[in-house]
């Protein structure tokens, strides 16, 4: 074809796609609902929670036959939802599912280990040798910030790690965090033998250096970090720790350290803090964690029982508080478990179908959301990949899944073409 004739059929394409078909050329908007959370408490259970011995329970089996039978550990218990079901030892949690939805068919498909699990779960990205992408904590605390100036948006009570950080977001993604509850973040307290006026004459010392820090470089960030650690340093911020000015009954009804950490967590939305990550491993009650395997699944109970005290007493701690619809709590953990059992009794790793459970938020609760089989191993209905669950998250705040975040110039989505379980929004 002559590059004349070429032109004349491709100038007519183009008129007739305006004049009659530029609409298939253009995409129909997609609708995002609208949520009307606005923070959320993310309980961490690091290790891989047990789907088939929590939220998606099964057919008994058992663990100590010879040879051992596939399936749950535990009885089950009726929920308040008709026809939804836990373990039994989530039996105060079972009252309250009216509240909250247990997402049983999460699943990805990576290598079943812990650290490629637990970043997936808080970034919703693979792994990058190029890129490190933010945790979903400091994702949402970096779009909405604090809702109070006087607190930082995102903090994390447990030990801190890449897959919670701020990845290509720099330190202002960054979190504060405790590793318990008794003496709250470390370094913002002044020193007694430093009063405010020293402190002042301190930072007047450094301010011709700090000025001379060269624009978007890292050292600029670490000056960026510890001039908000300097405002929050004092009382005003640390009275937020002082869960002694809550009432014996209700600090008995929240149980144990973990049960402590939730009602922490309960008053720092109520100072402002945007996103607060609880970690759920600490302590090994039952000898291994949630990382069942071996003779820890004999005492996965306690583990259980425990986060059964602690996540309800949070529900109705926050709906009586009166911030139950604009507070998501969200359960994470890196994977689920088989229904077999390995040699001594424990269960192995599994990341093709597991539950993820979300709570308040103002949410169009169900119980539960998905079905699985017999064995709680295969996805019969309604998957829900770890970017939709982010997505989900994102969409109960008020943010588009969509929206893009800049490493550099190169525009990223914050979440890996994730679209939010429409059932759960009325």
């Amino acid at each position: 074809m002559k590059r004349r004739s070429f032109l004349k059929q491709s100038a007519a394409i183009a008129s007739a796609t305006v004049a009659g078909t530029s609409a298939l050329a253009t995409p129909a908007p997609v609708h995002i609902p609208k949520g009307k959370a606005e923070h959320v408490i993310f309980l961490w259970l690091g290790g891989g929670m047990a789907q088939i011995d929590t939220f998606d329970p099964k057919k008994r089996g058992n663990s100590k036959a010879s040879p051992k039978v596939a399936g749950s550990e535990y009885d089950m218990v009726d929920t308040i939802v008709p026809g939804v079901q836990f373990c039994e030892h989530l039996n105060r949690t079972a009252k309250l599912a009216d509240r909250l939805t247990a997402m049983r068919t999460i699943n990805h498909h990576l290598i079943d280990e812990h650290a490629f699990g637990t970043n997936f779960v808080h970034t919703g990205r693979l792994i990058s040798g190029s890129t490190t992408y933010p945790s979903i904590g400091s994702i949402i605390g970096h779009l909405q910030g604090a809702a109070n100036p006087d607190v930082p948006p995102y903090m994390l009570i447990g030990y801190p790690n890449v897959s919670r950080g701020a990845g290509f977001l720099g330190a202002k993604g960054g979190y504060v965090y405790l590793v318990d509850t008794e003496s709250g973040p470390a370094g913002f307290t002044r020193p007694a033998d430093v009063p405010p006026d020293r402190a002042e004459r301190r930072r007047q010392l450094l301010q011709p250096l700090t000025d001379r820090v060269p624009k978007n470089s890292v050292i600029e960030q670490y000056r960026d970090a510890q001039a908000e650690a300097m405002r929050l340093a004092g009382p005003d911020f640390m009275r937020h720790f002082r869960l002694q000015d809550e009432s014996d009954d209700l600090r008995t009804a929240y149980g144990g350290e973990f049960g402590q950490r939730c009602l922490l967590a309960r008053r720092l939305v109520q100072s402002g803090v945007r996103f607060i990550e609880v970690s759920h491993n600490l302590n090994f009650i039952n000898g291994t964690g949630w990382d069942t395997h071996n003779e820890g699944q004999q005492n996965q109970h306690l583990l259980i029982k425990e986060l059964d005290i602690a996540l309800s007493a949070l529900i109705t701690d926050l709906e009586q508080q009166g911030i139950l619809d604009k507070t998501l709590v969200a359960l994470g953990t890196e994977f689920g478990r088989p229904a077999t059992y390995d040699g001594r009794g424990g269960r192995g790793h599994q990341g093709t179908c597991f539950s993820l459970l979300l709570a308040g938020g103002g949410l169009n609760h169900q119980g539960a959301y998905g079905v699985t089989d017999e064995l709680s191993k295969k996805i019969i209905e309604n998957p829900v990949s770890v970017p939709d669950y982010h997505a989900t998250i994102h969409t109960a705040l008020g943010i588009n899944p969509a929206h893009e975040l800049f490493d550099g110039s190169r525009p990223i989505p914050i979440t890996d073409q994730g679209k939010p379980v429409s059932a759960l929004f009325s």
